[in-house]
């Protein structure tokens, strides 16, 4: 599936700047949290994929939040929803024999975690990764420039996986919005690591990718992340590598 960068391009000027990273030799943890602005139980969950990123390096666990839309026909269109994340949502709900699918949700390796909420049973599921050497080799060079990002990722994938693909999200920071409709009306709410733009599944080296900023964009409030997941319904996440574009 392919999300099309939906952000407003701009004459306004963001420094140059130019970055490189490799992921880990040991596998890193994608976590993915399934929300909605207008889940009343969401902001518990949201607030706590907010706080990852302080618990844990960036070499072990990779947060992203994907809005879903199928609850915005409840009074408050959520506008960070994407009907994309959606099919990806029931897709790995799905490959796991999950009936259902609702918010919030939160898959660890493409896989349910049920027990997110517990750290213990969190931590457990990380060192468990993190103690797991990488089945590839993910490797970004990103560029910012005149309100464009270009990315150039690349990925060699190191076992026998069943076709393996590259997937690239562009992430944002510091997002808050007062809501005034729906379950949360009243809320003031703050989103962290959420999904803005998605490209994929793709080959392995795809060739470069462009994504335009916002209007007075703060650079610093974004990151690219790529992973390589086999190609089957919910298949294995073998690799995952988070960029800060603050570093570019």
């Amino acid at each position: 599936m392919t999300l099309p960068a939906l952000l407003i391009a701009t004459a306004a000027a963001v420094s140059p700047g130019h970055c490189t990273a490799v992921s880990a030799a040991h596998q890193t943890a994608l976590v993915e949290l399934y929300t909605s602005q207008g889940c009343s139980s969401c902001p518990p969950a949201d607030r706590w994929l907010g706080e990852l990123e302080g618990r844990y390096r960036r070499s072990e666990v990779v947060p992203l939040s994907l809005h879903v839309n199928y609850w915005d026909y409840i009074g408050w269109k959520d506008p960070f929803a994407r009907a994309d994340f959606t099919a990806r949502q029931h897709e790995l709900a799905r490959a796991g024999r999950s009936p259902t699918i609702y918010t919030p949700e939160v898959f660890v390796q493409a896989d349910e975690m049920p027990g997110w909420s517990s750290r213990a049973q969190f931590d457990a599921r990380v060192r468990a990764i993190v103690a797991t050497p990488a089945d590839a080799r993910i490797s970004v060079a990103a560029t910012v420039a005149d309100s464009v990002i270009t990315i150039e990722p690349s990925a060699v994938a190191f076992s026998s996986a069943h076709e393996p693909r590259l997937i690239v999200a562009l992430v944002e920071n510091g997002l808050v919005t007062a809501v005034n409709a729906g379950e949360n009306r009243g809320e003031t709410l703050r989103n962290q690591r959420v999904v803005r733009a998605w490209s994929g599944p793709m080959p392995l080296t795809p060739g470069a990718l462009r994504w335009p900023l916002p209007r007075d964009a703060d650079v610093k409030r974004y990151a690219i992340v790529a992973f390589v997941q086999e190609a089957i319904p919910g298949g294995r996440v073998l690799q995952v590598l988070d960029v800060p574009l603050a570093g570019c």
